[in-house]
């Protein structure tokens, strides 16, 4: 692919986390994104009691949002799109609840952080065109109480102008990037795109045999149940952001920690409004009623306790005297505490010491999850055949690629073609199984996660 255009649409990310890196190496950038997704999650704590959760339910339902997001625990920019997805529902949600809290029709001036929030989301990350999506879904909400509630007409409609002098200004700035409206065409495009789709793991439906996915289908069926249960008419934004939020998780693994997120935030205070009432039922039975009333107390008095606490010293604490550790290189006087590196049985990390010390510069074919390590290690030095960057490589590109993965028929065609003369590939594959087995491939070094093999001329 060399010389052809690569659209960096997380331009702003990847110079930020290169700074980070200069200064801190591994240890600063691992650090960054844990500091990162855990502010989320405390973020969704807090809002999710401010919005009337008590305590033991929004902890559970937060946990099952860590959980659920585990699946993508990795240094990468889309933990930025986690908080700032939680900001913009923020934003977005108690604007609209303005309409249910105040009389007159005052402007709600939060409305307007949104295009600044998207200027800065669209630079780091192609997740901003979640929030563009949220957009939509509240002002097709307020168009469905426009036409139902008689009564706050004038009040909606002018929340409803609003909302969408503020949606077209956020469509505007995300044209504020390096390829401008281009950007947004190769996003389509991609997406679009159904082979791709189809071959790239984190955009298949998720497998409810792993962890994470079954904290989320735990959330799904908390969210049915809450519903089952609430008393009060739902809020016609929140029944469309649920419907939305189930849909993206249940469509692609890699939505599961946002439609997580948002999940949590509309189900804990009607869940926590559920339990409270279920003690008022008179058709109970005295000793059930009883020990639900006794819950309620107890959640009542842990969610007045949380609120009181002040202790954000704690935190600010933790974050310095992390960033202290990676300033000493992971040590913390004597003993080292911080060791970020690359998983031995995940990458090829022994193999590409053998690349180093025989200073290979051709093109190395190689799985594409293992093409970014390459170029961390190598480039400019010695160039990869493949990353991940699916969007750069092409359908028809990626086709050929994994035929050879696959060792599928014609295999040996598309590396003759392109004179491959240095394969790595994992340990365990068919594509090194059967190079080992072929005459003009040697093998140059071999350990349990990758083989290196050379053709001879």
């Amino acid at each position: 692919m060399r010389g052809q255009p690569w659209y960096a649409w997380e331009w702003l990310y990847d110079a930020f986390i290169a700074a980070i890196h200069q200064w801190l190496g591994l240890n600063g950038v691992v650090f960054f994104t844990a500091v990162v997704v855990a502010a989320t999650f405390a973020l969704v704590l807090r809002l999710a009691l401010r919005r009337g959760g008590n305590l033991p339910v929004v902890v559970i339902l937060v946990m099952l949002a860590v959980g659920a997001s585990t699946i993508h625990f990795f240094a990468r920019p889309h933990v930025l799109s986690w908080l700032l997805t939680v900001i913009w529902f923020q934003l977005l949600d108690s604007s609209e609840t303005t309409l249910e809290t105040t009389a007159d029709a005052e402007p709600d001036r939060r409305l307007l952080w949104l295009p600044v929030i998207i200027l800065l989301w669209t630079n780091l990350h192609g997740g901003f065109l979640l929030g563009i999506a949220l957009c939509g879904i509240y002002l097709i909400a307020g168009l469905i109480r426009y036409f139902s509630d008689r009564e706050d007409r004038q009040q909606i409609r002018r929340w409803l102008k609003r909302l969408t002098v503020v949606t077209l200004f956020s469509l505007l700035a995300t044209l504020v990037n390096p390829y401008s409206y281009k950007l947004h065409v190769h996003i389509y495009s991609y997406l679009s795109n159904r082979f791709l789709m189809n071959h790239i793991d984190e955009f298949l439906s998720p497998n409810f045999h792993g962890i994470a996915q079954q904290c989320f289908a735990a959330l799904l069926l908390i969210t049915v149940v809450a519903l089952a249960t609430k008393r009060q008419k739902l809020r016609h934004s929140h029944l469309l952001v649920i419907i939305f939020a189930a849909y993206s998780g249940l469509y692609a693994s890699r939505n599961l920690p946002v439609s997580s997120i948002l999940l949590t935030l509309i189900v804990a205070p009607i869940l926590s409004a559920s339990i409270a009432d279920a003690g008022a039922v008179q058709k109970m039975s005295p000793r059930l009623r009883g020990l639900i009333s006794r819950s309620n107390a107890f959640a009542s008095r842990m969610t007045e306790m949380e609120s009181r606490f002040r202790e954000h010293l704690w935190p600010a604490l933790a974050v310095i005297l992390g960033l202290v550790v990676c300033i000493q290189h992971g040590r913390l006087g004597a003993r080292q505490v911080m060791d970020a590196h690359f998983d031995l049985k995940r990458f090829p990390v022994q193999a590409v010491e053998v690349i180093a010390q025989r200073g290979i510069e051709e093109p190395i074919f190689a799985p594409d999850y293992w093409g970014g390590y390459l170029i961390y290690r190598f480039f400019p030095e010695a160039r990869v055949f493949v990353d991940d960057r699916h969007d750069l490589y092409g359908e028809q590109f990626l086709k050929e690629y994994l035929k050879v993965m696959h060792v599928q028929p014609d295999w040996e065609k598309f590396l003759s073609e392109r004179k491959v003369h240095w394969v790595l590939a994992p340990a365990e594959g068919s594509l090194a199984n059967i190079l080992k087995e072929t005459p003009a491939w040697k093998v140059i070094y071999e350990d349990s996660t990758s083989v290196l093999l050379q053709k001879q001329e």
